[in-house]
């Protein structure tokens, strides 16, 4: 069985020619080969270091599994589809919503293990009937509205929790990491938010020797005297070590808050693949429900012992671009660096460190830009919101979502914010579309963000027998 851990060797292994490409199936030298892994997890590190911190969640453990994750999803695609699985920021507002409600790290983790179980069966189903099944049950205008109102559902959680913390290192994090996204070139601006932390933690060193501890709320909320950095945790933390594993404890109310975010990861793995095979020149319309699939595997492996849930990661996208190297080697290498990083204590107390001011200007742009993403899925597929039949659903389940509405069906039953936002934008669309006019109907289907091939590519199977 070819699992695609077999590579060529590109040329002389060491520069590729101008305007040349190493393919996913060649690789340059092994010592190049880890510099390139290297590179993709310094590249993943920003966003994975933010989402189990966020997420209240064992950073060691993130970036262990991620590694994990990867190598997954490298060997169900055969090594065609050069990726890394990164710990996913959608799942951020989920486990705000579920402490608030008073679950633990359990809780958490168990609500997001049903989703990439969810996640896995959809990609099953991809496999089987093709892309155009996602299309049947949530067209752009669904899929659009429901990654907006869980990225703008997050706004609370930057405004009560991390900028009260320091408001003006909040505000000088945000102007940095704002020049830097905008400003930077290539490589760099991708790793802009990572960028955007070490500055602020910087700057709070800083800001402590000169200006002293801070009088404002600490991370529990309670107003007091404290350093914006304590690094204490740092000096006591082992060198070497395994992190912290927990098993997963399943309740209804927090799975039925977590389910509508594997919307969101089913755009976000159409698009990467998409966007992986127009890089590489591959065909990977077929490819498709087993990457969506492997995703839910990886998920599944890293919360069943206490980990945070993973998705293919455009930060490592925009590596590739830059380097011109789709090597899958790279990928195996980065997997290797980030297992190393999760048996090293130290480093996870580095990031647990993390000032809550510094975080408050991260979150601002970050949970931001999560929302925007549902308004650029509308641009891309060119929805009407003209059209009352997309424009009311979405507009509730907006609402909904942002305002954090809730409704009680039993003493012991209720849904509230993104679960009900998400609830209202899918039932509501369908129902209207049962009972609408004939010429609110005539928008051509199309998928979500750079997948409207996929919506004559048919199965998996189909695409095998086609070649």
């Amino acid at each position: 069985m070819d699992l695609g851990v077999r590579w060529k060797l590109h040329g002389d292994g060491r520069t590729p020619a101008p305007g040349a490409v190493v393919r996913p199936d060649e690789r340059l030298s092994w010592p190049r080969t880890a510099g390139l892994g290297a590179q993709h997890v310094v590249a993943m590190f920003g966003a994975s270091f933010v989402a189990p911190v966020l997420m209240g969640l064992d950073p060691n453990l993130a970036i262990m599994m991620s590694g994990v994750a990867t190598v997954v999803f490298l060997l169900a695609t055969r090594g065609r589809v050069p990726s890394y699985l990164g710990c996913s920021l959608s799942f951020v507002g989920v486990a705000a919503v579920i402490r608030a409600d008073g679950g633990s790290s359990a809780t958490v983790t168990g609500a997001v293990f049903v989703v990439g179980a969810a996640l896995f069966l959809a990609g099953l189903a991809v496999r089987r009937f093709g892309a155009r099944i996602i299309h049947a049950a949530m067209p752009p205008v669904v899929t659009g509205a429901v990654v907006m109102l869980i990225g703008f559902n997050l706004a609370p959680v930057t405004a009560s929790t991390y900028w009260p913390q320091d408001q003006w290192t909040a505000l000088f994090v945000m102007l940095f990491t704002g020049l830097a996204v905008v400003c930077l070139r290539g490589f760099w601006s991708r790793i802009a938010i990572f960028l955007g932390l070490i500055f602020g933690y910087v700057l709070s060193w800083a800001q402590d020797r000169i200006l002293g501890p801070i009088h404002s709320a600490d991370a529990s909320g309670k107003v007091t005297d404290h350093w914006r950095l304590d690094l204490s945790a740092v000096g006591r933390a082992d060198w070497i070590g395994l992190p912290d594993f927990h098993g997963p404890s399943f309740e209804w109310s927090a799975i039925l808050v977590a389910l509508p975010v594997v919307i969101a990861l089913i755009a976000e793995n159409a698009g990467h693949v998409k966007a992986v095979g127009e890089m590489t020149g591959d065909d990977l319309d077929g490819k498709l429900g087993t990457a969506i699939s492997a995703d839910g595997v990886g998920s599944m492996l890293s919360t069943a012992v206490g980990g945070p849930p993973n998705t293919t990661y455009s930060e490592n996208i925009g590596v590739m671009a830059a380097t011109r190297v789709y090597s899958t080697a790279a990928y195996w290498a980065a997997a290797g660096f980030a297992l190393l990083f999760g048996l090293c204590p130290k480093f996870g107390a580095v990031v647990a460190a993390i000032p809550g001011g510094v975080l408050g200007g991260i979150t601002v742009i970050l949970y931001g830009m999560i929302g925007l993403l549902g308004a650029q899925i509308w641009l891309n597929a060119k929805v009407d919101l003209r059209n009352p039949l997309n424009l009311v659903p979405a507009a509730a389940g907006i609402i909904i979502g942002v305002g954090n509405v809730s409704m009680e069906f039993t003493d012991t039953f209720s849904l509230s914010g993104i679960a009900l936002g998400t609830v209202v934008v899918i039932t509501g669309y369908h129902a209207l579309r049962a009972f609408a006019p004939a010429h609110l109907k005539t928008q051509k289907p199309l998928l979500d963000e750079g997948t409207s091939s996929y919506d004559t590519g048919g199965s998996e199977e189909d695409q095998r027998a086609k070649s």
